[in-house]
This record gives structure tokens, sequence and C-alpha cells, in this order.
């Protein structure tokens, strides 16, 4: 696994299913120092975190396939919940119950997608990998 360490920030999954959304992320991530891969589904990400293991992950919960939520269950049904390193829900207004549930299962944050500017969600991400965090309330 030493492969891609060479000053990467560290190794993150984005799963989004908006191609828009996923290539934002990804294009922001990768010029700020991370080393990131992405998956347009729930199914997908679960292939990815079999093969590696992440430091953190960006979850979206509305997801074809396989939800965000089933990512997190499915993962530690396998044995991988290691493998996705800190979770951060990727969430739309409204889905309170939802992300209450992703908490419930391990998820140590969430960013509402329309509220947050680019660097507001690398400034998150430096956070969650930075300091432990356990940042929930962060979220507008």
């Amino acid at each position: 696994m030493n492969m891609a360490e060479q000053k990467s920030k560290g190794r993150i999954l984005v799963v989004e299913d908006e191609t828009f959304m996923r290539e934002l992320y990804e294009e922001l991530l990768k010029g700020d120092g991370y080393e990131v891969n992405a998956a347009p589904d729930g199914a997908a990400a679960l292939t990815l975190i079999a093969d590696k293991k992440y430091d953190l992950t960006m979850l979206d919960i509305m997801l074809p396939k396989k939800d965000g939520l089933q990512v997190i269950e499915e993962a530690a049904e396998a044995g991988q919940s290691d493998r996705l390193g800190k979770v951060i829900l990727l969430t739309n207004l409204g889905q309170e119950a939802v992300i209450k549930r992703g908490f419930e299962l391990g998820a140590v944050g969430y960013l509402i997608k329309s509220a947050y500017t680019p660097q507001q969600v690398l400034d998150e991400v430096a956070t969650f990998l930075g300091n432990g965090g356990n940042d929930e309330g962060q979220a507008k």
C-alpha cells in the first residue's frame, strides 16, 4: 500500500451519484492534496472498499443500487467498517431521521450539499481528518 503515499494528505472515497457533484468533490479534494477514489453508487463503493482502506468516506445517502446506509451496514457485516475510515454523510435538507440513523451506524458528521461552498467542504474534510472528527453539530 505504499504506492500513492507520497505527500498525500489522506485517502478519500467520494460516493455520489450526481456526476457534477462527484466530479466537483473529486477535483476539489485532489487539488488540495488528497488521494481520491469515486463511486457513482453504493455497490461500486463496496467494491472499492474491499480493495482499499480509506481515511475518510464522503457518502451520499440517496444512491442507486445500495443507499449510503446500506453501504455502512454491509461494510460492517463484511468486517470492513474500518476501511471506510471516518464517514461524512452527504445529504439534502429534510433528511434528519436518516442522518440520525447514519450516526447510529457510525458516521461522524454530515454536510448538507446545497449549504456548503467548495472551500467550506475542504475545511470540513480537514477538520474531520485532523482533529478526531466528532463535529456533529457543524452542518447548518
